[in-house]
């Protein structure tokens, strides 16, 4: 199977980080093999026809599945418009083709749950027009992700498929229905299979073994590569299990796959950090963790090992470690500031890890009924799971201190296991990491678990979004961020951009992170130093001090955001009126002049701002009132 790598993609791997490669290396080709449980035998989860174990099933989430179903069985399922798919070149927007796409597989799931259920075949002819529908689209994937491959934006070269992350998770969606309902295909019509079949092989299984897709390794500037590699390889891995029946085939896919996850997670820091944010946790560490689990299942365990490594243990630990109160997380970068929670995932992880904290902090957000998860997987084993989590105590870690050294992420509350009080969290890191803003030295404040100083994070995604044009969008960059714009610069895209002399200090009564934040601009903005300290002092206040030194002095503006109106109080005092509790921003007027902006919102990308934090973002601006070269400037804040 290594034979069949093309050399751009067996080079890297070979290069970078060969030392590693945890998953490939555990077994060669022919152990692999040998250790795969053959696809006649494959069985991780009850076959329709064990009534049994699907009569245990919850009545209750079970019978709301149903009753959804049933509003579907006259759903239309309809073909998606050549201008529909056009619409993302033509002008950037990407949700009306995502309303026709997603729709229909989610349509379809119910639908499948439904006749698993019941099998009563009342949903049969429902799935068969749904899987119909699906075989008959020009591309399993999104438009807005045509321009990573060769035919570029527009429609898709059906010739040349490209395998994004819906095209993959599509091909699972359609190997589980073989896998439950195969029979009750067949008894409708053979060709439903075969088609199944053909068209996953057409546009998945082909494409991906002969060809080395951008998402697998290292792209063009050296990073590495992001959530698309997990993510992917899940739903393709999911799918090979399932579907294939030639063992040989089989076997190279899952070969390739185990390959292809190590050019992530060789490179992936120690400290199991994601730089996408909590937000991408569930599909970055958690589609890790679905691969592992899917590797399991079809190995009689044989990897069961891995979830005592460290680095995996600590991926998984990130998405409550980042959590900031019952409401809200950390959402550096393009993340959200909420998330939703996929309870049995976590929970499965931190049992899988041995973690009590994250088998906790999964159970907290179990809903009554069940959630559509498109990693179709996850929401089966939910359904199947749901008792166990019924009987775990349900609680909030809420780690009073957390440092990611790797990632240079700091996170510190006033009280351990609390939400009472102030919370902040900082970021070094570079200007080139995944969802990248420009954010070197950005930082949050929360108190009572609620914003005060925030990070606006993403907004909707359009065409701009990802191209050239990404820092024209006002919320990416840094003067959009808790962070200066010097002599009328402000910070750039690139790895060389980066924090230098990072230093985290914890302590029980306060906690610190400083860095040099100069590098992250660009030369002719005139910085020799800018050292940044944002401490909590617990019970107290949050403080914010730069120490500069530069070489050139034309003006220099320090910006605060907040989702929560503002007002300039008596003299060296901003006052922040969040939520029925005041709070004060307190500096020095012989040094600062401070005004305030609402931010406008009327582009496109704007509406999941809007979603995020409300129509009213606004911008405490403290313009330096000294021309001089060196200075030392504190911002203190607190309650008022």
């Amino acid at each position: 199977m290594r034979k069949q790598l093309t050399f751009v993609l067996l080079a890297s791997y070979l290069i970078t980080f060969a030392q590693n490669n945890l998953l490939s290396s555990k077994y060669s080709d022919t152990e692999l093999k040998k250790v795969l449980v053959t696809q006649s035998h494959f069985q991780p989860f009850p076959k329709i026809s064990n009534r049994e174990a699907w009569s245990k099933l919850d009545s209750t989430e079970m019978k709301l599945i149903v009753k959804q179903a049933e509003g579907y069985l006259n759903y239309n399922f309809q073909g998606i418009p050549a201008t529909v798919m056009l619409l993302f070149q033509r002008t950037g927007d990407r949700l009306e083709h995502e309303k026709y796409s997603f729709t229909k597989r989610t349509v379809l799931s119910y639908l499948l749950l439904a006749e698993a259920y019941e099998n009563k075949d009342r949903f049969m002819d429902q799935i068969v027009n749904g899987v119909w529908s699906i075989c008959e689209e020009s591309y399993w994937g999104i438009p807005a992700h045509l321009n990573q491959w060769h035919a570029g934006n527009g429609l898709p070269d059906v010739n040349d498929p490209y395998v994004d992350l819906f095209a993959a998770e599509t091909a699972a969606m359609l190997s589980w229905i073989d896998y439950f309902v195969g029979d009750k295909l067949d008894a409708i019509s053979p060709q439903i299979r075969t088609r199944i079949y053909s068209e996953t092989d057409k546009r998945i299984f082909t494409p991906l073994l002969t060809s080395d897709h951008p998402w697998m390794g290292f792209n063009k500037t050296g990073r590495r590569p992001n959530n698309w590699n997990p993510w992917i390889c899940s739903n393709w891995l999911n799918t090979a299990l399932l579907l294939e029946r030639d063992e040989n085939k089989r076997a190279k896919m899952v070969e390739k796959t185990l390959l292809t996850l190590d050019q992530y997670l060789n490179p992936y820091p120690q400290d199991g950090g994601c730089d996408e944010g909590p937000h991408y946790w569930g599909v970055a560490h958690a589609s890790l963790f679905d691969n592992i689990v899917l590797l399991n299942l079809a190995t009689n365990n044989a990897y069961k090992s891995l979830y005592q490594n460290e680095r995996i243990c600590n991926m998984g630990q990130f998405i409550y470690k980042a959590q900031i109160g019952t409401e809200y997380f950390l959402n550096f970068a393009d993340a959200p500031p909420k998330v939703a929670v996929p309870a049995d995932l976590v929970y499965r992880y931190g049992k899988a890890i041995e973690d009590n904290k994250m088998m906790e902090f999964g159970t907290y957000y179990q809903k009554d009924s069940v959630s559509i998860d498109r990693v179709f997987v996850r929401t089966i084993f939910e359904l199947f799971n749901h008792d166990e989590l019924s009987k775990i105590q349900k609680q909030l870690p809420l780690p009073k201190d957390a440092w990611y050294p790797d990632i240079h992420v700091m996170m510190a509350r006033d009280k351990d296991s609390s939400t009472d009080g102030f919370y902040v969290a900082a970021k070094g890191g570079n200007n080139d990491e995944s969802h990248n803003h420009n954010d070197i030295g950005n930082f949050v404040v929360y108190y009572n678990g609620l914003p005060l100083l925030i990070d606006i994070g993403k907004g909707t995604y359009t065409a701009k979004t990802f191209s050239s044009r990404r820092y024209e969008i006002w919320s990416n960059t840094s003067d959009y961020h808790n962070l200066p714009t010097i002599n009328g610069k402000q910070q750039l895209p690139g790895a060389t951009f980066k924090a230098t002399n990072v230093i985290y200090k914890k302590g029980n009564f306060a906690s610190q992170l400083s860095l040099d934040i100069a590098k992250s601009y660009p030369e002719n903005a005139g910085i020799k130093s800018w050292l940044r300290t944002l401490k909590l002092i617990r019970g107290k206040e949050v403080q914010l001090t730069d120490n500069v030194l530069l070489t050139k002095f034309e003006s220099v503006s320090q910006h605060f955001m907040t989702c929560f109106p503002v007002e300039i109080g008596k003299k060296g005092e901003v006052i922040i009126h969040a939520k029925g509790k005041d709070f004060q921003i307190v500096y020095d007027t012989q040094k600062l002049h401070a005004t305030v902006e609402k931010v406008e919102m009327n582009s496109p990308e704007d509406k999941g701002v809007i979603a995020n934090w409300g129509s009213d973002i606004y911008r405490i601006n403290f313009s330096y009132k000294s021309n001089s070269l060196k200075s030392e400037t504190m911002y203190q804040i607190k309650e008022k």
